[in-house]
């Protein structure tokens, strides 16, 4: 199996993190990168507190590192996480851009450098938030990849910005209640 699980989320985005990573088993055969928008030194703590619910390695990214399988990476607030392919292995690489979307880190960098990996296909989860960070890497993802998209239904988002952007720019995608979400993602890397 040769995918990745890529989410965005922002606001609203703990809590339903809080909901989903806590129930992927510890031995998921992908990598799960994660861009939640956060304050500068929130995504440390934010990473350790996950880490001790979960039962899969949730990290802080840092640059250089390598995806793992049953690893989960969340993205440092204030630089951008970009996944390079390295030979047959895939690295975070750091990028200080300006913001996009008004933010840092910004998924739709996340999602256009997918475009250049080695894995067969990307799950792409769009999870509550405001704004449209996502939309515009993932139209470019799909160029390049397969892109299976799950999105966050609207009753249980907290802002729908995120996810209604996906909609509005008509992305084939699958909407899922929080709830839901985890089992969504497991059964995703199974077709």
């Amino acid at each position: 199996m040769n995918k990745i699980i890529a989410i965005a989320s922002s606001t609203g985005g703990p809590k339903a993190l809080n909901a989903i990573i806590p129930q992927l088993p510890e031995d998921l055969q992908v990598p799960v990168v994660i861009v939640q928008h956060m304050p500068l030194d929130f995504t440390k703590t934010f990473s350790l507190r996950l880490d001790e619910m979960s039962k899969i390695k949730v990290v802080e990214a840092a640059d250089g590192m390598k995806l793992q399988n049953g690893h989960v990476y969340i993205a440092k607030a204030g630089t951008h996480l970009n996944i390079i392919p390295r030979g047959s292995e895939h690295y975070i690489r750091f990028s200080d851009e300006k913001l996009r979307e008004g933010v840092k880190p910004c998924a739709n960098y996340m999602y256009e450098s997918l475009s250049t990996c080695n894995y067969d296909e990307v799950i792409a989860v769009v999870l509550t938030g405001m704004g449209s960070d996502g939309t515009i890497g993932i139209e470019e993802l799909m160029k390049n990849k397969k892109v299976k998209v799950l999105i966050q239904d609207k009753e249980s988002s907290v802002v729908y910005g995120m996810p209604g952007s996906i909609i509005k720019k008509e992305i084939p995608h699958e909407v899922v209640a929080l709830k839901d979400m985890a089992r969504a993602i497991i059964n995703s890397l199974e077709v």
